[in-house]
């Protein structure tokens, strides 16, 4: 049997031709380390150089303000920790959303043990956090405030420009995860006023085990793990060099079809959206109609469970109920849970999410597969 059409692009993506060509001499040939000084280590350093510059790119930062990591959890790790380490003591309370991904919420909850007060600021039922809220939680003491840029559940975008505008004066870093973000929609570091965000690389066309954290320039940070003074002296370690390269190659990838690519996922999500309109009477759509990620499609089936639903057209559709981060259970997410959607329309829950390989006939036959597995799951 053919494989299923792939709607999960949420949870992880293809790694795209170009950057499978860009990687394979530094895993065939080229096994230089960066820090060597002879021309295999220069070679190396060359390359890591050239790639940080791509990824720099991408996010409209400078290169020196890039600082490779093994995932987006180490980079949101290092964000919240770092900064907690190198910040003034009498400055010890964190901001984080009630959405936020595990990666962010579970180093906050290590700094409350630690005795950081921490503020979890709620959302509406778009899973939007109110910039009303935000400026009622900032204090003299808050040092920093992480809110993540797009929800990797519902797609719901954050209002991360109108928060910077609130920490900025107050001089409160803010931190953004832009781990679905970035690739999929035009993410600039000065456009939205942050001082550290989050990039991983298997989210837009990179291998798993390479992430990326930007620091602005002057942003009091600390390394959370001990060792020599690669990248920075904030991540030491040898460099995954072909990793990194794959890495530098999707975003330059990235680069080069932005915002054609955010308007191409955003057809294929709507026509998706459309057909299961047409052919589910009550189904709902959760997350913000318009202020969410292109490609995400997050729906409530009526009548059915997400996991039921998905299990019952498997042979034609992958897809997920929520966050592959997540163990398989049938509890309402958190994010769910935090919009104030109830357990019914949360069992019926499915997120579809398309990427840069869909093609309109996938978006076809995945509606006509999830339609019928509805029908035949929801008879009296």
């Amino acid at each position: 049997m053919p494989d299923p059409i792939y709607l999960d692009h949420n949870a992880t993506t293809p790694i795209a031709p170009e950057v499978i060509d860009a990687m394979l001499p530094w895993l065939r040939e080229q096994h230089g380390n960066p820090s060597s000084s002879h021309v295999f280590g220069r070679r190396a350093a060359q390359a890591v150089a050239a790639a940080r510059a791509q990824v720099a790119n991408l996010i409209g930062a400078q290169p020196a303000e890039i600082v490779f990591t093994g995932c987006a959890t180490e980079a949101n790790n290092l964000a919240l920790c770092g900064v907690a380490q190198a910040v003034p003591a009498q400055r010890r309370h964190l901001v984080i959303s009630a959405v936020e991904h595990p990666a962010v919420t579970a180093p906050a909850m290590y700094l409350r043990s630690e005795g950081w007060d921490v503020t979890v600021l709620p959302v509406d039922a778009f899973g939007r956090v109110s910039i009303e809220d935000v400026a009622r939680a900032l204090r003299p003491d808050t040092a920093l405030v992480s809110v993540m840029h797009a929800n990797n559940e519902v797609g719901t975008l954050q209002p991360v420009a109108g928060i910077a505008a609130l920490t900025r004066p107050r001089g409160i870093l803010l931190h953004t995860d832009a781990a679905q973000s970035a690739g999929k929609l035009p993410v600039d570091v000065d456009g939205l006023g942050v001082d550290l965000l989050t990039l991983a690389g298997h989210k837009f066309n990179a291998p798993k085990g390479i992430g990326a954290l930007y620091v602005r320039a002057g942003t009091p940070i600390r390394a959370i793990l001990h060792g020599a003074d690669q990248e920075h002296g904030l991540r030491p370690g040898t460099e995954n060099v072909a990793l990194i390269v794959a890495l530098g190659a999707a975003a330059a990838l990235a680069s080069g079809s932005l915002p054609e690519l955010t308007a191409q996922l955003q057809a294929l999500r709507d026509s998706l959206h459309a057909q299961l309109e047409a052919g589910v009477p009550g189904l709902l759509l959760n997350g913000h109609p318009q202020q969410r990620l292109p490609n995400t499609l997050h729906v409530s089936f009526p009548g059915v469970s997400g996991r039921a639903l998905l299990a019952d057209a498997a042979d034609t559709v992958a897809a997920s109920v929520g966050s592959a981060c997540h163990s398989e259970h049938d509890a309402v997410s958190g994010v769910l849970a935090a919009m104030g959607i109830d357990a019914a329309r949360a069992s019926g829950a499915v997120r579809l999410s398309v990427g840069r390989t869909t093609q309109l006939d996938d978006i076809d036959c995945a509606a006509a597969a999830l339609i019928a597995a509805w029908s035949r799951l929801a008879r009296p």
